[in-house]
């Protein structure tokens, strides 16, 4: 009986101190960032899930709205070349610079350039060295058109007044013309007579001027400088004069050698004169750089609606129900028969269908070489004009439609879905952040009563450290 009630006292003692966790080996600390973690692991794993989801279709957003900003910015590129459209060629490249207009430039003209456009060019007479004074007080500019020892001011245009300092030479004047902001600059030359002043004004025939003198009373000199073509035409060394051309058979002048929009798409800049002899102005065929690149925009087109039909599959696409990606779908199915060009000239091609660009019935495009070549023989010129940087074209149809893709404030724009997206995506990082916050909180709290639970524990085994030794007392007394 002695022998088992002792045994049946250290099964209670040995019960007793398994259930307390005494020696049980239990990390305290980790079992409390298990038991926080297990409790939020449902919904940040839903959080994780959806962020994933919402990066998938960002980024599926973004290729789209690239691949169709790549394609407007590429062709800008091309078009901007100039081997689209129809680009001026001169026979005698001597006489002129020909480039593209603001229009597009048709058939053949004639040039023929009697006189350039020349600035004015004064001097002065020389003075003994860097170094010598040349007086003080004001010289004035006036403005208007020299013709032989006459000159006529120009209402128009205010003189102005340079101040001349005291202890001036020639290059201080020079200096203080070229402050004035007057359109006529000045450096000092080292003639064989001496240094001498030169003035230069801009090109054109009502860009002559004279200069006056008003001297100090104390320091007289400047009037040495004036001058009027009444006085000495010695030191007039260049005319200001306009420059003259005929176009076309046409007699015009211009103040500049650079014409912009001499003719409908030309441009010219003067380099020499051809008196009696005029040059061919012509225009490139761009027919083949055209057919070449519709077939090039073809191509790129279809890369665009595969991705798009993969993007929207409604079993595996991310922007399976997006209202960014069908409003794209729509803009791609009416994009041969928009119109591109303004239709203000019969027969003349407005639309990309015109060049042959076709909608086949699954959304995908095809090239119609048959009718793009029947639009370049009846007209080429109006053909390389859908080709051009202006407000209508095939450029600016691209490039509306990517800026209309990439709206961000338009919320059935790709644009929009990805600044949707993105929001949502911001939000749950901030409901990830609070519920990582309360899980830290939680295992906090967790280990702070684990903690009182190991006191707990650690101060009932030393009790029953104490029955212990009391019970063996008492079974080794009745032994």
């Amino acid at each position: 009986m002695e022998t088992t009630s002792a045994t049946s006292s250290s099964s209670a003692t040995a019960s007793l101190v398994s259930t307390l966790g005494a020696g049980s080996g239990i990390n305290t600390a980790q079992l409390a960032e298990q038991l926080a973690a297990a409790q939020f692991a449902a919904r940040l794993d839903q959080i994780t899930a959806k962020t994933s989801r919402l990066s998938t279709q960002i980024t599926s957003a973004s290729t789209l709205r690239g691949m169709i900003s790549s394609l407007a910015s590429s062709l800008g590129d091309r078009v901007r070349t100039g081997d689209l459209a129809a680009t001026p060629q001169i026979t005698n490249s001597a006489v002129a610079q020909v480039s593209k207009g603001a229009a597009t430039g048709r058939g053949t003209s004639t040039l023929e350039v009697t006189s350039l456009a020349k600035a004015q060019t004064l001097v002065s007479p020389a003075v003994a060295s860097a170094s010598t004074p040349v007086g003080a007080g004001t010289l004035t500019l006036r403005f208007g058109t020299v013709s032989g020892s006459g000159f006529t001011p120009d209402a128009a245009r205010a003189a102005i007044d340079i101040t001349i300092p005291t202890g001036a030479t020639l290059d201080t004047v020079a200096s203080a013309v070229n402050a004035s902001g007057a359109g006529v600059t000045a450096y000092v030359a080292a003639g064989t007579g001496g240094p001498q002043l030169v003035l230069k004004g801009q090109d054109g025939a009502a860009n002559g001027f004279v200069l006056e003198a008003t001297e100090s009373p104390t320091e007289p000199g400047l009037a040495a400088l004036a001058w009027n073509p009444a006085t000495n035409l010695t030191r007039l060394k260049t005319p200001a004069t306009d420059a003259a051309y005929l176009l076309d058979g046409v007699a015009r002048t211009a103040a500049t050698n650079t014409i912009t929009d001499a003719a409908p798409g030309l441009s010219l800049k003067l380099t020499g004169t051809n008196t009696g002899n005029p040059t061919t102005i012509s225009y490139s065929d761009p027919g083949s750089a055209i057919t070449s690149a519709m077939q090039d925009l073809t191509a790129a087109l279809n890369e665009m609606v595969a991705e798009l039909n993969s993007e929207t599959n409604p079993t595996t696409g991310a922007l399976s129900n997006d209202p960014g990606a069908r409003a794209l779908r729509r803009q791609l199915t009416t994009l041969a028969s928009s119109q591109v060009m303004p239709a203000n000239t019969t027969g003349a091609p407005t639309t990309l269908a015109d060049l042959g660009l076709k909608t086949n019935r699954d959304g995908s495009f095809s090239l119609d070489s048959e009718r793009l070549s029947a639009t370049l023989q009846r007209d080429p010129i109006g053909t390389g004009a859908m080709f051009t940087t202006g407000l209508f074209g095939v450029f600016a149809t691209f490039d509306k439609l990517a800026r209309s893709v990439s709206s961000s404030s338009d919320p059935s724009s790709l644009g929009g879905t990805i600044a949707r997206l993105t929001k949502l995506q911001t939000t749950l990082g901030t409901q990830r952040s609070t519920m990582e916050t309360k899980q830290e909180d939680l295992r906090q709290r967790l280990v702070s009563r684990f903690a009182k639970l190991d006191t707990n524990v650690t101060s009932s085994q030393s009790t029953l450290s104490f029955l212990q030794a009391q019970i063996d007392a008492w079974n080794g007394r009745n032994n």
